[in-house]
């Protein structure tokens, strides 16, 4: 099993991946909202900190987490691209540079 967050996680990473390798291409995409689905098991860890954590199941693993309880979540991300001089966050392309009179 894995933590939602690193799925999310590997997630930004391929899409990261799916920017560079689109570089110097004359077809461009823009990257809209990414809906992930997934069943997760809902745990809570005992201690002084407390954590509830969400973690990614098969669909066959159901029965595995008896003891905890499954949800089936949908998340709706908007990947936005945060330039490094501090500039506004904007549309992510998966490809190279804008072409004129493209949006």
């Amino acid at each position: 099993m894995i933590e939602l967050s690193d799925m999310i996680r590997e997630l930004r990473h391929q899409l990261t991946g799916a920017v560079e390798d689109g570089a110097g291409e004359a077809v461009r995409f823009e990257l809209g909202p990414v809906e992930v689905e997934a069943t997760v098991a809902v745990t809570r860890e005992a201690g002084a900190d407390t954590k509830v954590r969400l973690w990614v199941v098969d669909a066959g693993a159901n029965g595995k987490y008896a003891h905890a309880q499954t949800q089936r979540i949908t998340v709706t991300l908007n990947p936005k691209v945060v330039p490094a001089d501090g500039s506004a966050p904007r549309t992510v392309l998966i490809t190279g540079g804008e072409v004129d009179g493209e949006r």
